[in-house]
């Protein structure tokens, strides 16, 4: 099974102006060096967890990079993101073991109670919903990951109550 990409066409509320001066010190230890385009993709991803618009622009000017091709990286490869995520990331396994143990349902489930389909971003910037080809975890099938944490063997009901447990330590 293979996961899309989904592009979002709006963009986020939450994207503000970035301090780009952070990425200075990466540009700089990188510039000159063969084969840089993806670890100062991933340092200014590291700092700013997505890759604003704004850092293509000035990684452009000051390293002689592309933004076609640098766009083209960002977007070929699905550890980069072009928009803000959430706090809390939940990813649910989509791989073969989980899609036969109707990892569908648990997507749905968590759609519903955030309000939000998957790759999208809860407005007020809690959690992101995103489908993933495996987690690594088949026997534990159904399962699926908020930050380092994995839930195994779920229900719809069960993952819908995690997300809630985590809403209310946060004061949400």
């Amino acid at each position: 099974m293979r996961v899309n990409r989904i592009l979002q066409e709006k963009e986020s509320a939450t994207q503000t102006s970035v301090d780009l001066s952070l990425i200075d010190p990466l540009i700089k230890k990188y510039k000159s060096k063969k084969g840089n385009m993806i670890p100062i993709l991933q340092g200014t991803q590291n700092f700013y967890g997505y890759l604003p618009a704004e850092a293509f622009i000035k990684i452009s000017e000051l390293t002689g990079l592309k933004l076609s091709e640098m766009y083209g990286v960002a977007t070929f490869y699905t550890q980069f993101r072009l928009n803000p995520v959430g706090k809390h990331i939940v990813k649910v396994c989509h791989g073969t073991a989980c899609h036969v143990q109707n990892a569908t349902t648990i997507s749905e489930a968590i759609e519903d109670a955030l309000g939000i389909k998957d790759g999208e971003t809860t407005e007020n910037g809690l959690f992101t919903l995103e489908s993933v080809a495996c987690l690594g975890c088949c026997s534990l099938a159904p399962v699926m990951m908020i930050g380092d944490e994995t839930y195994a063997k779920l229900t719809g009901n069960q993952a819908v109550k995690i997300v809630k447990e985590i809403k209310i330590k946060e004061g949400n």
